[in-house]
């Protein structure tokens, strides 16, 4: 997979010295030297099924190879013991480049906190293993062989081994917490399953989406977009197949697999930030007009290439290259990522960028830390310490059904101030990077119980007086290469 041309064009013009006409939209009024930020959201890992063995990858004969730099830190994986006297049912194993279609697992709100068992760790099998109490890999973990891009950004940039999903569950919750903080205020308040006191603890369908099926809910209160669009900050939310709902690609398990899934598009569910007809923009890219901020994936760079890219855009990958195991897997997904990285580092808005990999969720993948819980809970869908309790304290904003920190996820930031060759242990979640934007814009809290309140900051990742340069990496390898 080759750059695009626009990459190439771009590359050749800074290699001879031309200035590259930047229309900046951004605004200099940031608390930071940081005018753009991109958050890539992606689907579906925990920590140690893509880090496990950080930074010491196999290296397998006719593989990509990943070699630790002298210097690079360890981070809180799987040691000897863990990998070969696991406490689980099953030990951790590698999986190799050639068996990256893997099942997706289990990871409802309540089968995760069993899991947990109490903060033991050693229920996995039984409780988010497919099938349940049978043969399974979700014990199981990728390297540097695999994953090697990330690997290599890693090495190159910031990387966080202390960080959480907001709640235990899927999907649905950790996109609602990475825009707001908060997945309280739901209708139906009491939906099986999904929905629990007023709280979204599982995956349905935006209400009035034209692409929403099922039954549906709608959220209420504040998101990012309400404190972006009062402070006249532009944004947007692209996502892949938003333009065309039915658009498919071939996912990793040879099945036909939609670029756009509904229930991972989280403004869609708050009325005042969605676009449920998917109308097109008449206004330039991340103001408000009919799109209503929300956009396929193509205007991104429709954005990018005409030097008009908005202060804010979250990048949510077509269906087949978001990682989700069972369509898809991490080569396809490394593809999305590194694609989209080489592209922002050969704009001139790369200089005042932070690029944040983050995921939505664990998938149920098995991760040997037991997160801080700073928001306990006591509904019928909580398991953590024993039937109905995720602890007894009173819960944030007294809004059950929001039991969290949940297991630990990757977290990445890419930038020219990122620290270099840097593992950061201080304890962050999803709500961090909402954060993060509230902060650098100067928006304020939202308020309402929202976690944006505790997280713990992303800044430790950073360091201003750091420029450092671009990283180009091959999207089929993930191995370095120079355009």
């Amino acid at each position: 997979m080759r750059l695009t041309q626009k990459c190439c064009i771009a590359a050749l013009s800074v290699a001879l010295g031309t200035v590259l006409p930047c229309v900046a939209r951004a605004g200099n009024n940031t608390t930071y030297p940081i005018r753009y930020v991109v958050v890539i959201f992606q689907e579906n890992v925990s920590f140690d099924h893509y880090f496990a063995t950080y930074p010491i990858a196999l290296n397998p004969p006719g593989e990509p190879a990943f070699h630790a730099k002298s210097g690079t830190p360890s981070v809180n994986g799987l040691n000897n013991t863990l990998l070969t006297m696991n406490q689980n049912l099953l030990q951790p194993q590698r999986i190799d480049r050639s068996h990256v279609n893997t099942a997706d697992q289990d990871h409802d709100y309540m089968p995760e906190q069993q899991a947990f068992d109490s903060g033991l760790m050693d229920k996995f099998v039984q409780f988010t293993g497919t099938p349940p109490g049978g043969p399974s890999q979700v014990m199981d973990y990728f390297d540097g062989n695999t994953v090697t891009a990330l690997w290599y950004y890693a090495q190159n940039f910031a990387m966080s081994d202390n960080s959480y999903d907001t709640d235990f569950g899927p999907s649905t919750p950790g996109a609602l917490n990475l825009i707001s903080g908060n997945t309280h205020g739901v209708t139906p308040a009491n939906l099986t399953g999904v929905t629990v006191q007023g709280t979204v603890i599982g995956d349905a369908d935006p209400t009035g989406d034209i692409a929403s099926a099922g039954t549906t809910m709608q959220m209420s209160g504040k998101n990012v977009g309400d404190l972006l669009n009062a402070k006249g900050v532009t944004w947007g939310w692209f996502e892949g197949g938003f333009d065309n709902p039915s658009q498919t690609h071939i996912g990793s398990n040879g099945q036909p697999k939609v670029d756009y899934i509904p229930h991972h598009e989280p403004f869609q569910y708050y009325p005042q930030t969605a676009n449920p007809q998917h109308l097109p923009p008449t206004a330039a890219i991340g103001e408000t007009d009919q799109a209503n901020h929300q956009y396929d994936i193509t205007r991104f760079w429709t954005a990018l290439y005409a030097h008009k890219l908005p202060a804010v855009s979250y990048l949510k990958a077509p269906g087949y290259q978001d990682g989700h195991a069972g369509y898809s897997d991490p080569l396809l997904e490394q593809e999305f990522v590194v694609s989209t990285i080489n592209e922002l580092m050969n704009s001139p808005e790369w200089n005042s960028m932070a690029i944040i990999i983050s995921w939505d969720d664990s998938d149920g993948w098995y991760d040997h830390v037991m997160p801080p819980i700073v928001n306990q809970s006591q509904t019928q869908y909580d398991a953590l310490t024993g039937a109905g309790n995720a602890g007894t304290n009173p819960p944030l904003g007294g809004f059950q059904g929001r039991a969290g920190y949940g297991p630990r996820l990757p977290l990445l930031i890419i930038s020219p101030f990122a620290k270099k060759n840097f593992v950061d242990h201080s304890v962050t979640d999803q709500s961090s990077i909402l954060q993060f934007i509230e902060d650098n814009w100067k928006l304020g809290r939202l308020g309402n119980g929202s976690f944006d309140a505790l997280a713990g900051s992303l800044l430790n990742m950073l360091d201003f007086k750091n420029q450092d340069e671009a990283l180009f990496l091959d999207p089929n390898t993930g191995e370095p290469f120079k355009p």
